[in-house]
């Protein structure tokens, strides 16, 4: 299991937001290459970046901090928040990012998910599907549709995506553990994809029910886990080592 730790960006500070809301918002660093250094340090290969001020407004004041954690090196880098045109994921693309992940445009026009599918590879593209009550939640969690987050990863397994991301709004950045019951279901609904958990991961007990999840379910590759590394309530070494 993958572990990926998060680094959000709100003008070109590492923040985190409580459930998603922009009102409630914790300044963790000034500067993100702080935190992206320091989870390089105790050896993660990989980071999970959100551009916020692209999730809200559709525009990025944070893609210089994104170059600045590319450039420590040896870190590869999913990146999501605010890609809504090809033209802006082929940027951060051949910016050296990894995997660029998709939500809000996915949900409403299936061909451009699939386009991009064919333009890049399924390996460099992911959906986020960000769900509030089972429903998707897009532009950063502000509007919540009447789509069922389940239908929507169907649809897009059925274009061959490849890599999902599922984060429970409710649980997210609230420290009472991960949404299992929903992360279950979401990865017995896409069994050609690779999913990765989000939201609520708060204890090492956590990362253990999850993992035990991803034994009975081959296709949850991994889990993304923010608040709880800067609150200090999970040791990054530590599960690493563990879930290596």
């Amino acid at each position: 299991m993958t572990i990926y730790p998060a680094i959000d960006l709100k003008a070109g500070r590492c923040v985190r937001l409580l459930q998603g809301r922009a009102d409630a918002e914790t300044i963790y660093h000034d500067d993100p290459v702080v935190p992206a250094q320091a989870w390089k340090v105790a050896g993660t290969k990989w980071l999970h970046l959100v551009d916020l001020d692209g999730a809200f407004e559709g525009s990025s004041s944070n893609l210089e901090a994104v170059g600045r954690i590319i450039a420590l090196g040896d870190l590869r880098v999913q990146l999501g928040g605010g890609l809504r045109t090809v033209e802006a994921v082929e940027s951060v693309l051949n910016a050296g990012v990894e995997r660029a992940i998709i939500g809000t445009r996915a949900c409403a026009e299936p061909d451009w998910t699939r386009k991009l599918i064919k333009r890049f590879g399924p390996e460099r593209i992911a959906v986020g599907i960000d769900a509030r009550d089972g429903m998707v939640a897009t532009k950063g969690w502000v509007e919540i549709t009447e789509t069922p987050a389940l239908d929507l990863a169907r649809k897009m397994s059925d274009l061959g995506v490849r890599w999902i991301i599922h984060t429970d709004v409710a649980t997210d950045g609230a420290m009472n553990g991960p949404n299992l019951q929903a992360q279950q279901e979401m990865a017995v609904a896409i069994p050609d994809c690779k999913l990765i958990a989000s939201g609520g991961v708060t204890s090492a007990q956590d990362l253990e029910d999850l993992n035990a999840l991803a034994f009975s379910h081959s296709n949850i590759e991994g889990v993304i886990v923010g608040k709880s590394l800067y609150e200090g309530t999970i040791d990054l070494g530590t599960a690493l080592e563990t879930y290596h």
